[in-house]
């Protein structure tokens, strides 16, 4: 699993969610429909209408990933802060039950507050 308290997913661009649908396949349930995803050069991020996939991509070759499942019924809080002029980035706080805060920081282009309706849908 990503170690949440030392790593942050940094510079996390959208990315069309079939792009990677083939690499997420396997992990998606019955009724589990794809939303949104975001890619930095080689980890990405999947938002479903169940749960966040962090995946990081381990290795050379890239062929090692380490998928981490993390269920919107386990979000006890989250946070937003939206771009600016001069700090370009977006942040997504979680704070999850059991094991704490996870960061997520997207491109300034990203639309955090589409994700943050996303995440409030399901949490709220």
């Amino acid at each position: 699993m990503i170690d949440f308290e030392k790593a942050t997913l940094l510079k996390l661009a959208r990315i069309d969610p079939r792009d990677i649908a083939g690499s997420v396949e396997p992990l998606i349930v019955p009724g589990e429909e794809l939303h949104a995803a975001f890619k930095t050069v080689r980890d990405f991020v999947v938002f479903t209408n169940k749960r966040v996939i962090a995946v990081n991509v381990q290795g050379m070759t890239g062929k090692k990933k380490d998928y981490t499942s993390l269920p919107y019924s386990k979000i006890q809080a989250f946070s937003v802060e939206t771009a600016g002029h001069f700090d370009l980035d977006a942040e997504l706080d979680l704070w999850f039950s059991g094991l704490g805060k996870v960061r997520f920081e997207f491109r300034g282009e990203s639309d955090i507050r589409q994700i943050s309706q996303l995440i409030g849908s399901y949490v709220l």
